[in-house]
């Protein structure tokens, strides 16, 4: 397994306690820079020390003992892909394969039984998403409505959607996408134009959504609409809406991207008419919503194991051409210790999720950090190979940084642009 790779390497490395990260896992006696940010924020009166609320946490031996057979499932659906196939677990689109996962109890772990899931919570579903981002197994089918559609509805949707949509979800049945960016929008939320108007029988509408994963196969679309107002109103007027992608006035354009795949598409709506009971919660209550269910997204896992393949491709090609000079171990020693730490904070951040919290701030602040370590990958990777050209790179690994490479942009774009989310994290500091 990649990780016990790592692990490996890294009992082996001195890492003093040079940056602020260290600290945080070590509770040692460095303090980290945001400390004393925090705390000159906290002086001013303007806001709560982020590190206040994001403190160590360790996973229940319950959930970890979820690892081995999640392990075995992971493994098996990845074994006879190579590293520049596993490299995409996130756009990997395999329904078969989730619906096994919802057939073995992987799905819905932490929604209520009574509504097909397993009732375990956040932590177990970190288990979950690490084993299988790991070993690089397709995720793509499921992922969006364990992750976000079905806890939205669990919180805000009626019975009535509750108890259509989560048992579906939860057997790996239904594909969801979400429809936040627009044209001219981006991570910028409350700008959305794209509009619902009522109408005698629900909604009606009309506008366009653009880098939606995987609508091309999606059942269901969850659109934030504007319900009343302008996009001057920013916050006001925003509402979710179900949105059944095959019907009429619905048109899905995938978007090839420069490695060739296409799994963003962009998504217009043609005077769609939808039933009343398509919205989600209260009318107008979409910017409360959304903001919620980002939390879902940029907080689990899988913010910091997008370029871990590459990663563990690597290291395996070290040990291969036997090079372990000082240099080296210290570029890997340090990926090492970055992962961990933003593993530990990404822990932390599930054990606010478990508590029933909603860590806008800090998982923020976990996806900031773990794109730019994700992004750093592939170039410090290429540049080493570069610099050691006695050594031959296998084609596998050379196409594996070459995808990673080339997606390693959009890492800071999805789910929020590295802009927006320090923008949240100045606000949550009290810094704005």
């Amino acid at each position: 397994m990649p990780l016990l790779a790592l692990a490996a390497l890294a009992t082996s490395f001195d890492i003093s306690c040079t940056g602020w990260a260290i600290p945080l896992i070590q509770n040692g006696p460095c303090r980290p820079p945001s400390a004393a940010i925090g705390a000159q924020a906290k002086t001013k009166g303007r806001g709560r020390p982020l590190f206040d609320t994001l403190t160590l946490a360790s996973l229940p031996e319950a959930d970890e003992a979820l690892r081995p057979a999640i392990r075995a499932l992971a493994d098996e659906a990845a074994a006879n892909a190579s590293a520049d196939v596993r490299a995409r677990s996130w756009s990997g689109f395999d329904p078969a394969f989730s619906r096994r996962l919802g057939a073995a109890g992987f799905l819905g772990l932490t929604l209520p039984k009574a509504y097909g899931g397993q009732e375990r919570g956040p932590f177990a579903r970190f288990v979950v998403v690490e084993e299988l981002l790991s070993a690089g197994a397709p995720v793509a089918a499921h992922w969006i409505a364990d992750r976000q559609s079905a806890p939205l509805i669990l919180n805000y949707g009626s019975e009535a959607q509750r108890d259509y949509y989560i048992p579906r979800i939860c057997r790996g049945e239904l594909v969801f996408c979400i429809g936040m960016s627009e044209p001219g929008s981006g991570s910028d939320l409350a700008s959305v134009r794209t509009r619902a108007e009522r109408t005698e029988t629900g909604w009606r509408v009309n506008g366009q959504k653009i880098w939606t994963t995987n609508a091309m196969h999606g059942d269901y679309m969850i659109a934030l609409v504007r319900t009343s107002g302008t996009s001057e109103d920013r916050h006001a007027g925003l509402s979710q809406l179900i949105i059944d992608l095959k019907a009429p006035g619905v048109t899905v354009r995938p978007i090839a991207d420069l490695a060739g795949d296409a799994h963003f598409a962009e998504v217009f709506f043609d005077n769609v008419d939808l039933p009343a009971e398509a919205l989600i919660g209260n009318e107008g209550e979409g910017w409360k919503q959304v903001t919620a269910e980002l939390a879902f997204e940029r907080s689990g896992p899988e913010r910091i194991y997008s370029s871990v393949v590459l990663l563990d491709a690597w290291v395996a090609h070290l040990q291969k051409v036997g090079r372990g000079d000082a240099a080296t171990l210290a570029l890997v020693g340090g990926f090492t210790a970055r992962l961990a730490t933003l593993r530990a904070m990404s822990i932390a951040c599930t054990a606010r999720l478990a508590l029933g919290e909603s860590p806008v701030t800090e998982a923020s602040l976990v996806k900031d950090l773990g794109t730019a370590f994700e992004q750093e990958l592939p170039v410090a990777i290429g540049d080493d190979l570069a610099a050691h050209p006695e050594e031959a790179v296998d084609a596998e690994l050379y196409r594996t940084l070459m995808f990673v490479t080339h997606v390693a942009p959009s890492f800071s774009l999805r789910g929020g642009t590295r802009e927006v989310l320090r923008g949240i994290i100045a606000r949550g500091m009290g810094l704005r």
